[in-house]
């Protein structure tokens, strides 16, 4: 699962496992797991090319057997990230409009989100925008919906890729 931060990744990719009896990974757990750190506290100790390049070497090396993955925000621009993960399965973007992603959002900086100097929420979701577009294989769009809905629609999505 792909998508900006708030688009609620990680919170559908839990029911979502449960749903199809798979594992759960939250990548950004894994990194601060093999790093020690949280990813605020990465992002500030290496800087925003230095997380970029522990999460797309994070990424690029799981291998899981059967599991639902939530990424991070940023782990579409890891080429090499992107490329394993289209490898081992089917890239759903959760598609969100940015006035929805400014409503989620409160502790941005909080959340290990790459910031780099003088840039706005609004410039990270458009230049985002089009690399999620670009790797996904399924878009969910989720405005308007609960969670619910964001889970019906992401599983009609991963059934129309496989048949």
């Amino acid at each position: 699962m792909i998508g900006m931060p708030g688009a609620g990744k990680s919170t559908i990719g839990v029911i979502l496992a449960k749903v199809l009896g798979k594992d759960f990974i939250d990548a950004d757990l894994v990194i601060q797991k093999e790093e020690g750190r949280l990813l605020s506290e990465i992002i500030e100790q290496e800087g925003p090319d230095g997380f970029l390049a522990i999460e797309e070497r994070v990424n690029a090396e799981i291998q899981p057997e059967s599991a639902v993955i939530a990424t991070g925000g940023s782990v579409v621009y890891g080429a090499k990230a992107m490329e394993h993960l289209s490898g081992i399965g089917a890239v759903v973007y959760l598609k969100l409009s940015y006035d929805a992603v400014e409503a989620r959002l409160r502790d941005i900086r909080g959340r290990g989100v790459v910031l780099r100097s003088g840039q706005t929420l609004k410039d990270l979701y458009e230049e985002r925008a089009g690399l999620y577009e670009r790797y996904a294989e399924a878009v969910v769009e989720e405005d308007g919906l609960n969670v619910e809905e964001t889970l019906e629609k992401t599983l009609q999505a991963l059934k129309m890729l496989v048949e």
